[in-house]
């Protein structure tokens, strides 16, 4: 199956005044993500046992906390998440929008 970076597909699964996040879940072990993080604002931030994640950031710029580091990124920037560590994105002056792949389910 092909895919655009720019529309993966999937459903809707939260929305809000700070993002919209889409799941694919077309595969058995690994679902594939995206989010439109609005200008300014941040996702939640969570960490889950037993679930790594990567995200590929495709437009825009902000941060990425890991645990206790904060880390600029912006669009071309893969940032590996390893299990159990604590992340969350802040968007920069114009938005930015990510694409993730994580293995299992979403717990999150």
């Amino acid at each position: 199956m092909r895919l655009s970076i720019s529309d993966i597909g999937g459903e809707v699964v939260k929305e809000d005044d700070r993002y919209v996040v889409k799941d694919n879940k077309t595969l058995n072990n690994l679902v594939v993500s995206s989010t439109q993080l609005y200008a300014g604002k941040s996702t939640s931030g969570h960490s889950h046992k037993g679930q790594e994640e990567v995200y590929y950031f495709v437009q825009g710029s902000g941060k990425i906390e890991l645990d206790e580091e904060s880390i600029s990124v912006r669009a071309g920037d893969v940032v590996l998440i390893e299990d159990g560590v604590f992340h969350r994105v802040h968007a920069g002056p114009r938005g930015c929008y990510f694409v993730c792949v994580f293995d299992g389910t979403r717990n999150h």
